[in-house]
Formats: C-alpha cells, sequence, structure tokens
C-alpha cells in the first residue's frame, strides 16, 4: 500500500494524492497548481500515473485547487468515476466549465497575439519549454518565495477545453454525507462535512488487502467551528493515518466579532472618502460570507447603504447553489430562512455579468464597493480592478482570505509599492487592509483543536497543504499532541505499512 503526494505539499495549491495497492489506484482530489508562475507552470508536467489505469477519483470539494485538473486527467485518458458529495459536484460543475471557458479565450487571444508577433511568440514558447523543464527538477517552493509581484492572465494554450470538461463531469457521482461507498476492489470511502464550502467533506478512505485493514483520513480543508452558514466540521477520532491541512499552521485568525467590526469600519471609512473598498475574494464560500455579514451589518444600522458590485459571475451561480442546498446549513442560517430572512443577499446588489459592465465599474459614482474573484489576484476580473485602481488612494484594498506564497495578493499584503500587472509595472498609492476572521480555513488553534478528537494516534500524520514556514510553526506543536508527523514533498511516495 502506497501513497504518492502529487501536490498541495509545502504549498497551499494543487491538491493530489495517489492511493496504491495491488488491487487498486484511487486518485483523492486533482487540483490546479495556483500563484506564481513558478506553481502554475506544474500545471503543465504529466501526471505522475498513467490516468487510464486509475480506477476511481475521490474529490473533497470544489475549489479549483482541488478539482482544477480533473478535465486534464479525463482528456488523458481517464474515463472512471468522480465521487463527490451532491453540492460538490454541482459546484464543481460551475467551476470547471468556467475555468475551460476562460482558458479557451486566453488562448485565442494569445494565438491572435503570435499572429501579429510571431518572433515575440516564439521566444515566449521556447522560455516556456525550458520552465516547463525546469519544473520537473527544480524545487518549486523555493522558487515560488523567490518571485517577483507578478501577475499574468494569458494562456499560450489550454489545458482542457468546454468538451473535455463535459466528458470529465459526465463521470461525476454525488453521494450523501455519511454514506460508506465501495470506490474500488478493496476500497471503500466515506465523506463527512468539513465545514469549508458547501458540500466540502473529510474523506475516510477503508482499505482491506488480506486480513489487514487500514483507514487513511484525508482532511481537504478544514472549516472553523461556529461560523455562519455551514454547519461544524466533522469530529474525527481514529484513523491509522492522516494528512491533515496547515494553511494557518502558526497564526490565529481574529476572533469573529473583530472581523465584523474591522469590515464595518472599512465600509464607514469608504463612505466618508467617497471612495471604493476592493474585496478580492474567492467565488465559492467566501464571497457568500462576506455578503452574509455585510447584509447583517446593513442590517444593524451599523454600516451606510453603500451600493455593492458582485463583479463575479460565478459566485452568483454558486449562491444560487447554496440556495438550493439550505439543507447543508447550520441551524442559525436554516432560521433566518424560516423568517424569510435570506441570509446570502444584499439589498439592491448590483451583479455584473457583462465584461463591459465590470469595466465600466470604476467609472460608476462613489463612494461603492466591489466583490471580485479571484482571492489571491491570481486571475479573474479582480486583476483588471487592481490593476486600474491600485495607484488610487482613494481605494481600500481590503484582503478578506488567505494570500498563498509568491501571489500578487501576497506581495500586496506584505507591503509592495510597485507591481507588475500583464507587463505594465504600477506604482501601488491604493490603502492595504486586512481581516483574518472571515477565513473558511481552521487557524492553527483550531486545527489542534480538532487534532484533539483523535482517541486513537495514527501511525503517521502527514502535515500538507501549508507554505514552508506555516508547516514549520504547525508541526511541532502537532507533535507535542503525541502525532507522529512527515511533511512530504512535491512527488514523495511512503509505504503505507
Amino acid at each position: 500500500m502506497r501513497l504518492h503526494f502529487l501536490g498541495a505539499t509545502r504549498t497551499v495549491t494543487g491538491s493530489q494524492y495517489l492511493l496504491e495497492t495491488d488491487r487498486a489506484r484511487v486518485v483523492i482530489d486533482c487540483g490546479m497548481f495556483q500563484g506564481s508562475p513558478h506553481d502554475v507552470i506544474r500545471n503543465r508536467v504529466p501526471f505522475a500515473y498513467q490516468p487510464g489505469e486509475i480506477d476511481a477519483l475521490l474529490l473533497t470539494h470544489a475549489h479549483l485547487d482541488h478539482c482544477g485538473l480533473i478535465p486534464h486527467l479525463a482528456a488523458s485518458g481517464f474515463r472512471k468515476p468522480i465521487y463527490a458529495t451532491r453540492g460538490t459536484v454541482d459546484l464543481t460543475r460551475l467551476v470547471l466549465l468556467d475555468s475551460a471557458k476562460l482558458q479557451e479565450e486566453a488562448a485565442q487571444s494569445h494565438q491572435r497575439f503570435a499572429t501579429r508577433n510571431p518572433d515575440r511568440a516564439a521566444a515566449e514558447d521556447e522560455a516556456t519549454t525550458a520552465e516547463l523543464a525546469a519544473a520537473t527538477t527544480e524545487d518549486p517552493a523555493a522558487a515560488t518565495r523567490a518571485a517577483s509581484p507578478a501577475a499574468v492572465t494569458a494562456l499560450r494554450a489550454p489545458l482542457y477545453t468546454v468538451v473535455d470538461t463535459n466528458t470529465a463531469l459526465a463521470l461525476f457521482h454525488g453521494i450523501d454525507y455519511e454514506a460508506e461507498v465501495p470506490v474500488a476492489p478493496g476500497i471503500t470511502a466515506t465523506f463527512m462535512d468539513a465545514g469549508h464550502i458547501l458540500g466540502s467533506a473529510i474523506i475516510r478512505v477503508r482499505v482491506t488487502e488480506g486480513d489487514q485493514e487500514r483507514t487513511i483520513v484525508f482532511s481537504g480543508d478544514l472549516g472553523r467551528p461556529a461560523t455562519p452558514i455551514l454547519r461544524d466540521p466533522t469530529l474525527v477520532t481514529t484513523a491509522d493515518y492522516l494528512l491533515i491541512e496547515s494553511t494557518y499552521g502558526g497564526k490565529i485568525h481574529e476572533p469573529e466579532e473583530e472581523a465584523i467590526r474591522l469590515l464595518g469600519e472599512a465600509v464607514r471609512l469608504t463612505s466618508d472618502a467617497k471612495g471604493v473598498l476592493l474585496m478580492p475574494s474567492f467565488a465559492i464560500g467566501r464571497t457568500q460570507e462576506i455578503v452574509y455579514q455585510l447584509n447583517r451589518l446593513l442590517g444593524a444600522g451599523t454600516t451606510p447603504h453603500l451600493p455593492l458590485y458582485l463583479d463575479s459571475p460565478m459566485a452568483q451561480k454558486a449562491t444560487a447553489i447554496y440556495r438550493a442546498y439550505s439543507d447543508y446549513f447550520d441551524d442559525d442560517a436554516r432560521a433566518l430562512i424560516a423568517r424569510h430572512d435570506a441570509p446570502i443577499d444584499y439589498p439592491d446588489a448590483i451583479v455584473t455579468n457583462d465584461p463591459k459592465d465590470s469595466l465600466a465599474i470604476e467609472q460608476a459614482a462613489r463612494p461603492l464597493m466591489v466583490v471580485a474573484s479571484n482571492g489571491m489576484i491570481t486571475g479573474g476580473r479582480i486583476v483588471q480592478h487592481v490593476k486600474a485602481l491600485v495607484a488610487d488612494p482613494a481605494m481600500t484594498l481590503l484582503f478578506v482570505g488567505y494570500q498563498g506564497d509568491g501571489t500578487l495578493g501576497a506581495h500586496l499584503q506584505q507591503g509592495a509599492t510597485q507591481v507588475r500587472i500583464d507587463g505594465q509595472d504600477l506604482e501601488v498609492h491604493c490603502q492595504v487592509r486586512s481581516i483574518s476572521g472571515f477565513s473558511a480555513h481552521a487557524d492553527e488553534p483550531e486545527l489542534l483543536a480538532w487534532l484533539g478528537n483523535f482517541t486513537k494516534k495514527p501511525r503517521t500524520t502527514f502535515i500538507v497543504h501549508g507554505d514552508p514556514a506555516a508547516q514549520a510553526a504547525f508541526e511541532p506543536k502537532v507533535r507535542a499532541l503525541g502525532f507522529a508527523t512527515a511533511v512530504p514533498g512535491w512527488r514523495e511516495t511512503t509505504e503505507l505499512t
């Protein structure tokens, strides 16, 4: 029995693991690497296995860094079942079709550029080939940490198309929480609520080999207890092996009350300055929570009623899916629905589906608020808003979520005074603020509290899905709880005895 670590190792994106026995091969997650170009290039490194030989894929949740390479896998020959919760299936359809469409559009744009500038395009393609060769051998974490503050929205060729994506989506099987499902010879899986985003799951995998049974628990991304809308993460008490995320290792979130106070303060300051409050936010999970809190602040009379632009078509579609799965909500959110108080709506919010409407936001009457994807400013409409407004002192860039090493968001959060977006150097004069209390990830004390429920310690607890500094801070504290730990590297293989 072998476990291959193929992503989310010493970084927070690209989640992918291969569980291999003498009878079966099962992949858990198949996510995109996101962030700096040194990370993104790894999406084009060939899979570490033959896709046609995989028996099943288990998906923890619908964020792109966990599901984003599934169509590429299908295009490479994978044709077996993909298991996920029903909510995750619907959200993943939305995420992957959007990803494919954006890639196709970007590739067409690059082709037009290459036709007009053949020499430059040839030089760029040669550079990309060299980057791809280096990506298979270099220390990717070190390359990411050394990256300059930059964002590039163009792609030379799509990793997959809409046709590839529809082929992959036909393989999905929606299942219920807590149902034990046979997924491959000798392997069953149980999906338990992770409380991270709608449909997110901790996956418990039971493997039977002869008269031996082993249990491997994949935490996925763990949510926070007592946060709005969704239920708390399921408590797990036993496992032979555990993979635990470490996104916020070494960090403590602000209390929810403080996060709400800081959000209200940012709204009021924007109103007073007749400025722009720009919030980079992932379309699924974070956007719904931010809208929920803005609605509560407005309802309490704590903030003025500023125009809110929801500049993410995907976020609007995701919100509709959230509404369809209110059975996944916690008791408080369901009580609001029972009182006909829509918990994830903001009065008179302006939805900008058309790209022209998105570009027009920057010229709209101020003050105003904008929530746009994606949350780390590595792609999506948020990049163009930052490009247009980063030099404006009346703009407040408010980070409401994690910024991975090497991303443009991380550089701005850390005080960059100049950034480069699509080849253009820009001075930073806007206000930059951060709120950590809205994170959909458990912080270090919450992760340790979740681990504290284990009555039987795993043989090995693998620290994954975290930047190196977070893992270095987190691992000793896990060991102090009596867990044997390991921090795997990219494409490392471990025998599960």
